[in-house]
């Protein structure tokens, strides 16, 4: 970001980020704004890349994709060439809803969404293993979801905005 984040940039991304699907003369009247200078705002926002995309969150359970696992990847050969060809694959594999490159014993730790334990253990064979990069792989399933938020706290890099609890 080119510049701070002001009172006025930390109030609509913090619309925004809870509610993608306010008009800009809804976040206008919000922030104290007529529409045109509220929607150049969010405009230079997305423009400086600290807007990505706007999505709309699904209820996975009510898609029937119950069946909820983190798993930590350990690659046999943790090579640069392996860990690229194992990268690009999770990137074509929509059960993997989030991939990350950790710290300690493992390379990679997934969270799987799918719909039940059979459908984990096809994936984990027919994708995972059959890239013949794997060396171990521990699952843990998820038994009840806490907390599970899209939302960047950003009380922690604004003063103009209190620490959110999430509600």
């Amino acid at each position: 970001m080119s510049e701070p984040l002001d009172a006025v940039g930390a109030r609509i991304l913090e619309l925004i980020q809870h509610d993608a699907s306010l008009s800009v003369a809804e976040i206008a009247e919000s922030v104290g704004l007529s529409s045109s200078p509220c929607w150049r705002r969010i405009k230079k926002l997305e423009d400086d890349g600290v807007i990505l995309r706007r999505v709309t969150i699904l209820d996975r359970e009510k898609l029937g994709l119950t069946f909820e696992v983190y798993c930590t990847v350990k690659l046999s050969l943790p090579t640069k060439q392996n860990l690229e060809t194992f990268e690009q694959a999770v990137l074509r594999w929509p059960e993997v809803v989030q991939c990350a490159t950790v710290t300690g014993a493992a390379d990679y730790e997934l969270r799987i969404v799918t719909r039940d334990m059979h459908a984990f253990d096809d994936f984990l064979r027919d994708k995972v293993l059959s890239l013949g990069l794997v060396s171990n792989i521990e699952s843990k399933i998820v038994v009840r979801s806490v907390k599970n938020a899209t939302a960047v706290p950003l009380g922690l890099v604004s003063p103009y905005l209190p620490p959110r609890t999430q509600g």
